[in-house]
C-alpha cells in the first residue's frame, strides 16, 4: 500500500526544502519581485520594471532652483526554465518521505540548485568594484577593503554578505574562526555553506564560485579623444585585430576619480568600470568598449569627477592569460531575484504547485502503463538582474 504521505503537495514541499538548502547565494539577494509575476488576473508577462532611487542636485543660496525628477528604471526578466526529469517506479512510492527525500530528491535537487546558482552568479560580469589581491591568498583585510567600498557607496548595513569561493574560504576560514559567533539566526537561514558573522558580514561558502582570465595584453591602451562621457569609450592603442577585452574585465581610467555618490566631492580613488560586452579592436588598434557604469560628469547622477583626457592611460585589472579566483561582497539590494508559477497542466496523474521562500516549483507527473513507472518533471521558471552594482564588490584573489 503506498504511504499516504507522498502526496504530490508532500513531495513538492520537500523538494523546494532541499532546494532551499543549498541556494546560499540566490538566498541572500533581493527576493520581493516574485509575487509581481504570474498573478491571477494581473499578469505582467515576463519582464518587471524596478525603479531605481531617485537622486537630486542641492541647491545653495535662496534662490529657488526647481528641478526634474528623473526616474530610472532596470528589467526584471523571468524567462529562464530549468528542470529535472525523474522516473518514479510504484516501488519507490511506497517509500516513507525521509527515505523518498534521501534516494530521489536530494540528488535531483542538488543539481538544480547548482545549475541555478551558477546561472545567477554570472551577474559578477556586471560588478565594477573589484579588490585587486590576483595571484595571493584571501586576507580578511581584503574582505575589509571590500566593506570600505561598499560603505563608500553608501550600502546599507542590513543583508550584507560575503560570498566566498572554496580557496578563499580555506584561506580565511582558519584565521577568522575566533570572530564567528553562533546566532539565532544562522539556524532560519537555513543555508548551505553558512560559516558566521563577522565585521558586518553573513560569511558564506559556494562551490561556485567563478574563475575568470584576462585576456592576453601586452598593450598600453589610452583615450582616444577628451571629454567622453556615456556608457561607452573610445580607446586606442591595442594590438590589432586581437580581442583585447572580454565580457567582466575590470579598468581604470588615470585622472578619473569616483565621487562622493551625494556630496558629489572627489574621492581621489579611480573609478571602476566593466567590460558589459566583448570587445575586439579593428586594424588600426582601435577600440570602443561598452562600459558601466556609464561616465557622468555632471547633474543628480553624476558618478566621477571629470571626462577622461585624450591619451589618458587605461589601466586593466589582472595579469594577462592568467586566471585567478573571484568571491564577492555585497548587499542584498545588489542583485534581484524572482521566480514565477507555472501553469497547471490537466488530464495528468497529478500536479501541484508550491512556493518555499520565494521560489515557486512545479511537479507534474503521468502514469506509464508499458513500463509501469511515472515519469516526473519538476520546473522552476526564474530570473535574475543586477540592480545596484554599486552594493556589491568582487574579491580577486588566486
Amino acid at each position: 500500500m503506498a504511504n499516504a504521505i507522498l502526496t504530490p503537495t508532500a513531495v513538492t514541499r520537500e523538494a523546494l526544502r532541499v532546494l532551499h538548502q543549498k541556494l546560499n547565494f540566490v538566498g541572500s539577494i533581493t527576493r520581493e519581485y516574485d509575487d509581481s509575476f504570474a498573478r491571477q488576473g494581473a499578469k505582467i508577462g515576463d519582464t518587471l520594471k524596478i525603479r531605481l532611487p531617485n537622486q537630486y542636485t542641492v541647491r545653495s543660496g535662496s534662490t529657488l532652483s526647481a528641478q526634474d525628477t528623473t526616474e530610472s528604471t532596470v528589467d526584471l526578466k523571468v524567462q529562464t526554465q530549468k528542470g529535472v526529469d525523474l522516473n518514479f517506479t510504484s516501488v519507490d512510492l511506497t517509500l516513507a518521505l525521509d527515505d523518498f527525500s534521501e534516494r530521489i530528491l536530494e540528488p535531483a535537487m542538488a543539481v538544480l540548485a547548482a545549475n541555478i546558482e551558477a546561472d545567477a552568479m554570472t551577474m559578477y560580469k556586471d560588478v565594477y568594484n573589484q579588490v585587486d589581491n590576483q595571484g595571493q591568498a584571501a586576507s580578511f583585510t581584503k574582505v575589509l577593503q571590500g566593506r570600505k567600498i561598499l560603505v563608500d557607496n553608501l550600502a546599507p548595513l542590513n543583508g550584507r554578505t560575503c560570498n566566498l569561493n572554496t580557496q578563499d574560504n580555506v584561506d580565511m576560514v582558519d584565521a577568522l574562526k575566533g570572530l564567528f559567533n553562533d546566532q539565532t539566526t544562522i539556524s532560519k537561514q537555513n543555508r548551505e555553506g553558512f560559516m558566521g558573522r563577522t565585521a558586518g558580514f553573513d560569511f558564506m561558502e559556494n562551490t561556485c564560485g567563478r574563475r575568470t582570465r584576462r585576456a592576453p595584453r601586452p598593450e598600453r591602451p589610452l583615450v582616444n579623444g577628451a571629454t567622453q562621457a556615456g556608457a561607452s569609450l573610445i580607446s586606442d592603442g591595442w594590438t590589432a585585430s586581437t580581442a583585447a577585452l572580454k565580457q567582466g574585465d575590470i579598468f581604470t581610467i588615470a585622472g578619473v576619480f569616483r565621487v562622493h555618490p551625494e556630496t558629489k566631492q572627489s574621492t581621489a580613488i579611480l573609478q571602476s568600470f566593466v567590460a558589459t560586452a566583448n570587445a575586439t579592436a579593428d586594424g588600426s588598434g582601435n577600440l570602443t568598449i561598452p562600459i558601466s557604469p556609464a561616465i557622468v560628469t555632471s547633474g543628480a547622477a553624476q558618478n566621477v569627477s571629470g571626462s577622461p583626457a585624450d591619451n589618458a592611460v587605461i589601466g586593466v585589472s589582472g595579469t594577462g592569460s592568467t586566471a585567478y579566483g573571484l568571491s564577492m561582497a555585497y548587499q542584498k539590494g545588489a542583485f534581484a531575484f524572482a521566480s514565477a508559477d507555472m501553469v497547471m497542466p490537466r488530464g495528468v496523474d497529478f500536479a501541484a504547485r508550491e512556493a518555499f521562500d520565494g521560489v515557486s516549483m512545479r511537479i507534474v507527473r503521468q502514469y506509464d502503463i508499458n513500463s509501469d513507472k511515472f515519469p516526473c518533471r519538476l520546473d522552476v521558471l526564474y530570473g535574475y538582474k543586477t540592480i545596484r552594482p554599486q552594493l556589491a564588490c568582487r574579491l580577486a584573489n588566486h
